[in-house]
């Protein structure tokens, strides 16, 4: 894994930056920052993981997460076979911490805002016609400089503080206890997962990837990440598995096994206890939402 880039993504001197990011894939650094980060995935398909919650993204996911919160867009395997070619497209704004500290912003006008800011902390994940409606303010924003951007941002930021289009990601009792030195082991533990979740993903390797012994990751992990390893892993696989269930119309003894699951009856009673379906009933239910969409 690379080492995390440590240094503002703010030059000194701008108010917020606004990248368009076309790649192979995404970033492949869980990481967290001190700025506000709004991001959209205008092409592109993974896993993503933000504080202590995960699942699929795809095209129009927009979430905005704040201050130092966790945070990951892994694309899928196919995403880094140099051979497949395939492209990533998002857009990202970074806003300092302290972008509602000036004096102007105190005022009952920006109060919205600055709520909505406050419970980013969680992540906000932005659905609907606003990400319609947000995601074109912020192609619009690309091509924008001085006073002119900066107004068309408040009116994203105040576009997102109005809609009900809107929820919070992380749990409530989430709080990122991750120290700034061990961005780099969390991220070797969540590429080691993601990389393997398909056939044998062990405690003892992942322990030993982080320079602990198996007792001491256990602690570490799940004081990091709100949930036990064991239960990570099967979240990662219930997650493709859904994804496949959505995507394929492989049968469910072979997304059973795609997933890293070997006993079909296992795999059905994880699928039934976190989704609260049986894998049936999830896909019929799918293409019953498409079919009448």
């Amino acid at each position: 894994m690379k080492t995390p880039f440590q240094k503002s993504r703010i030059p000194e001197g701008k108010a917020f930056v606004v990248k368009e990011l076309i790649a192979p894939y995404f970033d492949v650094n869980w990481h967290f920052h001190s700025e506000y980060q709004l991001f959209t995935v205008l092409k592109g398909r993974g896993t993503r993981f933000i504080g202590d919650h995960m699942q699929n993204f795809r095209e129009e996911d927009m979430v905005l997460t704040g201050p130092d919160l966790p945070h990951l867009w892994k694309n899928d395997k196919v995403y880094h076979i140099p051979e497949n070619k395939m492209t990533t497209h998002g857009i990202v704004v970074y806003l300092p911490d302290n972008f509602l500290n000036n004096s102007v912003f105190q005022l009952e006008e920006f109060e919205g805002i600055s709520n909505m800011l406050k419970k980013s902390v969680r992540g906000i994940e932005i659905k609907g016609k606003t990400n319609l409606l947000v995601r074109e303010m912020m192609i619009e924003l690309l091509d924008m400089k001085g006073v002119k951007s900066i107004i068309h941002l408040l009116k994203i930021l105040q576009t997102i503080a109005d809609s009900t289009d809107c929820k919070l990601i992380a749990d409530a009792a989430y709080i990122n206890t991750n120290k700034e030195s061990e961005k780099d082991r969390m991220g070797q533990v969540y590429e080691y997962v993601m990389q393997n979740y398909q056939g044998k993903v062990s405690l003892e390797e992942a322990a030993q990837l982080s320079n602990l012994s198996v007792s001491a990751f256990s602690r570490f992990f799940k004081s990091r990440v709100n949930k036990s390893f064991s239960d990570f892993l099967t979240d990662v696989r219930i997650s493709h598995a859904c994804k496949l269930l959505h995507e394929t119309d492989l049968n469910i003894s072979e997304i059973s096994y795609e997933c890293g699951f070997f006993t079909l009856s296992n795999f059905n009673k994880l699928f039934k206890d976190r989704v609260k379906k049986t894998p049936v009933e999830y896909r019929k239910e799918f293409l019953n939402t498409l079919l009448f969409s």
